[in-house]
This record gives C-alpha cells, structure tokens and sequence, in this order.
C-alpha cells in the first residue's frame, strides 16, 4: 500500500479543504521516503521495513520501461501499463489514457506513475513481462466516445433485467461495461449456481448488436465492484487496495484469539473479512 488513507480524519474537528491538504502533503513526504529507497540504478534495495525495521532486503532488477499503474472498468481493472514510445512525456496522475492489448481497446485513469511502481513491481515479483500498452491521452472526441458507452451501458440495465425475468434466470446483475471500442458488451452477475444463459446471450446480441460476454463473479468481487465502508468505517479493503484475495479460514481468527462470532467476524459480502489474514507472518 503506496498511499495513507486519511479518511478517518472526518470524524475530526477538520474541514473537508484541511483533510485534503494533511493528505496530500504527508503521502508526499511517504513517497520521498520510498523514493530514497531506491539506492541502485539497476537494482532496487530496501533493507528494513519502514516502520518496525524489520528486514525485508530485496535484490530485483528493475524493469527500466515506462510504465504507469491505471485503473479501468471491464476485464483490465488496475492494472500496470508500459506507456507507447510514441509518447514524449509520461502521463500524469488523473489523466484519462486509451490503452490497447492484443483483443481489446480501453479507456483508463493513471493512478501512479512515479518510481513508487518499481518498489510495487519487485514486491509482486514482476520483471519483463508482456504489458498493455497505453497509446495516447484521451482526445475531446475519446471522452465524448467514454460518455456514450457510459450511457448506453445504463441504458441496457432495464433490457437485461426484462429478459432474465423472461428467461426464469436467478441472476443478480452486478454491473454492465462497454469496451471502449465499443466490440464487446460486458454483464457482471452473482448467482448461487451454474446458470444457462445461452438463450439469454442470443436476445442480447440481437439487441445491441455487438459480441456479449456474461461473466459471473464471486459475492467478494461483488463487493470490490459496487465498494462502501466496513464495520471500521473505512473503504473495503478489497476496493481500496487489495490487488487479489487470499484464502481466509475461522482458523486465522483463532490464532489471533478473535472473537469467535462469524457474524462479527464477516464483512458486507458475507465472507471473512480479509483483513483476518493482515497479521499473519508469511514467511
């Protein structure tokens, strides 16, 4: 995790402007910080954890290509991206970018393009490997192309729903994405089974004339999807910065003598909380 959440500061005496600017300038001098542990050129060192100094020294080659962390709807969520070498500056951070892969065109939001990613990168053990490929900022025309796939996506929500009742399908329609390019029409679901959605894709392809896919997802990715606060207050975790979920058993909670209530011990999705597993050692 490369940013401080501050969000528990509105409970305080602090205007939303004060909030804003403690933010701002504390993760700035967190991310000075992580900079400064970079100290080889070819090679990222940190030796000792930030806040209880314990060892985690790392040898990684650094992967010396341009790449930004950006954050898309669909298939692609937050993923990293190599910037085009067509592109003379790197983007900035908020900036909207069309991205492209071998099967798909996208439109994203840059969330981090500093050195921060190479410490990111080698924690997750990635070096060299095939990326998407961010093209171009987006145009006036692009975002005005982004707004109407936002549009029709919600306008396709009522058609959807008319026809999985017409269909007697038990589906729970989480969300509905446009590619970009407009080729593929995506329909998030949850459901407790297997469902036979064959009859249900042919009546939306006829109506919206492009290639449907209907993805089911778990209720954990549901969560991720639609976001809100925990118990605690905050940001779900799994919305706010988990990059993937780890398998958490009543087990955890024993080891760390927590209360022995599922009730207590879920979160909105009705699984574990995740942050069960944040004290456990995995070395």
């Amino acid at each position: 995790m490369y940013k401080i959440d501050f969000s528990f500061l509105q409970s305080k005496s602090y205007t939303n402007e004060e909030i804003k600017h403690i933010e701002e300038d504390l993760n700035h001098k967190y991310k000075n910080i992580l900079r400064n542990s970079i100290h080889h050129p070819n090679h990222l060192k940190i030796s000792g954890c930030l806040t209880c100094g314990a060892d985690r020294t790392m040898d990684t080659p650094i992967d010396n290509r341009r790449i930004v962390e950006v954050e898309c709807k669909g298939m692609l969520g937050c993923h990293f991206a190599e910037v085009s070498n067509e592109l003379a500056k790197t983007p900035e951070v908020g900036d909207k970018v069309i991205i492209s892969s071998e099967d798909y065109i996208e439109i994203g939001i840059v969330e981090e393009n500093s050195e921060l990613i190479k410490i990111k990168r080698a924690e997750l053990g990635l070096y060299g490997e095939k990326l998407p490929i961010i093209q171009r900022i987006a145009s006036e025309q692009d975002l005005q192309k982004y707004n109407k796939n936002l549009a029709d996506e919600s306008s396709a929500k009522p058609f959807f729903l008319k026809q999985i009742e017409k269909h007697n399908l038990c589906m729970k329609l989480v969300h509905i994405h446009y590619q970009f390019d407009r080729k593929r029409l995506f329909f998030f679901y949850t459901s407790d089974g297997r469902v036979d959605f064959r009859e249900l894709a042919k009546d939306l392809a006829a109506e919206f004339k492009t290639r449907i896919e209907l993805r089911q997802i778990g209720v954990r990715d549901e969560a991720r999807c639609i976001g809100g606060l925990g118990t605690c207050g905050r940001e779900f975790c799994c919305s706010a910065f988990l990059n993937n979920f780890k398998r958490i058993s009543t087990q955890l909670a024993s080891d760390q003598n927590l209360n022995s209530n599922l009730s207590k011990l879920s979160g909105p999705c009705g699984k574990l909380k995740c942050c069960i597993s944040f004290e456990i050692d995995e070395n």
